[in-house]
């Protein structure tokens, strides 16, 4: 039996106070003993991967506090974690793993076979709100013949298998109040979290791996671009891990004091329409929509020089990116034929559900403007990220909506006309399914290649840009994540001079 968990969230008696602020770095301490102080947008609606946490638990608590069974570079690529070997069986049904000795959780219990059987589990309970819940329908048992292996049991071949697996974080199977507290094996534990502040965490010496090198990383929360870049220049935080107003990087640009990096990006701003209802049930009418909207004009008045238009849900870091811009081209003339044909000569009008945050307020005002062109009327309906999260992805209550899309490889979420958007088509849902049953890469990529030409044909929704990932630090601080992969944020690495 494991020993009751102990409490890991512990609340600080006094509050954190910054010190020695000056622009182009926080506080004093530097080397091991270094408190890294980050910027983000992205507060975690509460701490669980599973519970609707959203993406700032993915920032913050990936790979720092929670670990998987595999890990997802900052490059891409996946590499083994707390899984110490793989073996698979030739018909590609049975994988099993033999975890890594020596590794406990931040509550002193030791990983075992049943934590991990667990945490898989709670990814594809009924209740579960994880974005990658049916990437493991395909799990037909788990089973734990000793407290080092596990064996999992497939209904069919799932070439994505090991690569799904980096995103499921391994959570002691005895931990409660996940939303509140947390029982990771990573190189943190989480040290105080202020709602609405920032989020602290301590680095772990009885860590298993190699230990953090910072004592100590805040995320401190902001509600605008703005107020995070002034954070940055007066010295109050090191680190913005996602730049998301383009017009002030000029203070950093050619400032020796700073660092701007222009690393690669997942994220896509997409207007989402609800498929299932009239009239973005109609392909023409969303292909209209499509060409009404001069994307190139937006990216460059959201994000000037910075980010690249898509022509579908594929980044070019994706294996089976092509560029599809021109299936959907910025021609108001052929929206309004497009509308004609489709019986809404006159246009029509809609409610556009739209998260609270930058850059969604400013993209729905642009999108107001471009649709009015051609007899689309849109009313702007402002949201907070739990609202969105509830009547939008859970209830399916809108007609469109805003929204970012951060991971990598997520085109096969057209396959599945349950998602939030309705896109309900046969043969995508055919080709997703059989490029994940495909025996080679060659194969699978040429599937999700028809996928992500047949979404586009469609209009699916609206692919407007693919975000540029910046991250802006100071010139003193080196060692943090450049690239924008799933949202993550290593902080582990960072060093302070």
């Amino acid at each position: 039996m494991k020993r009751e968990l102990a409490l890991v969230a512990t609340i600080a008696a006094a509050a954190l106070v910054l010190t020695g602020c000056s622009a182009g770095g926080s506080g004093d301490a530097g080397g091991d003993d270094a408190t890294i102080n980050i910027g983000s947008l992205y507060e975690p609606q509460n701490l669980s991967n599973t519970g609707g946490g959203g993406q700032g638990v993915t920032e913050a608590l990936s790979g720092n506090v929670y670990e998987g069974l595999y890990k997802l570079t900052d490059d891409g690529e996946v590499e083994p974690l707390l899984a110490e070997s793989e073996e698979v069986s030739d018909d590609g049904l049975t994988y099993t793993f033999t975890l890594r000795e020596g590794v406990t959780f931040h509550s002193g219990d030791p990983l075992t076979s049943a934590d991990v059987k667990s945490s898989v589990e709670a990814v594809t309970a009924e209740d579960s709100q994880s974005a990658r819940k049916s990437s493991f329908d395909v799990i037909e048992s788990i089973e734990t013949p000793d407290e080092s292996t596990v064996v999992f049991t497939l209904s069919q071949r799932s070439i994505s298998f090991t690569y799904n697996l980096s995103y499921v974080s391994i959570v002691n199977d005895e931990a409660t109040d996940l939303k509140t507290s947390e029982d990771g094996t990573g190189p943190y534990t989480l040290d105080e979290w202020k709602r609405g502040s920032t989020l602290s965490l301590a680095r772990w010496d009885d860590y298993w791996g190699t230990k953090a090198k910072n004592d100590e990383v805040v995320f401190h929360y902001y509600t605008d671009a703005t107020s995070q870049n002034n954070a940055l220049i007066s010295g109050q935080i090191d680190i913005i891990t996602s730049v998301q107003s383009p017009d002030a990087l000029s203070q950093f640009d050619g400032n020796d004091d700073y660092v701007v990096n222009d690393g690669s990006s997942t994220t896509k701003e997409l207007l989402a329409f609800n498929d299932r209802v009239e009239p973005f049930d109609n392909a023409l009418v969303r292909k209209a929509v499509y060409s009404a909207i001069d994307r190139k004009k937006l990216l460059n008045s959201i994000w000037g020089d910075y980010g690249q238009l898509i022509g579908s849900m594929v980044p070019p870091t994706d294996p089976w990116y092509e560029d599809l811009t021109d299936v959907n081209p910025y021609d108001p003339q052929l929206a309004k034929d497009q509308l004609a044909e489709a019986g809404y000569a006159d246009g029509f009008s809609f409610t556009l559900d739209t998260p609270s945050y930058d850059p969604h307020p400013a993209v729905a005002e642009f999108l107001k403007s471009e649709l009015a062109k051609v007899g689309i009327t849109v009313t702007i309906n402002t949201i907070t990220a739990d609202e969105w999260y509830t009547k939008v992805f859970q209830d399916r209550d809108f007609e469109a909506t805003l929204q970012e899309h951060v991971n990598d490889r997520d085109v096969v979420w057209y396959g599945d006309p349950d998602f939030y958007w309705g896109y309900d088509n046969a043969d995508v849902q055919q080709w997703v399914a059989d490029a994940e049953q495909a025996e080679t890469t060659d194969e699978q990529t040429e599937l999700l290649k028809k996928v992500n030409k047949k979404i586009a044909e469609d209009a699916a929704s609206v692919w407007l840009y693919l975000y540029p990932q910046i991250v802006v630090a100071a010139s003193d601080v080196t060692g943090y994540p450049v690239n924008g992969l799933n949202s993550q944020f290593y902080a582990y690495d960072i060093v302070k001079e």
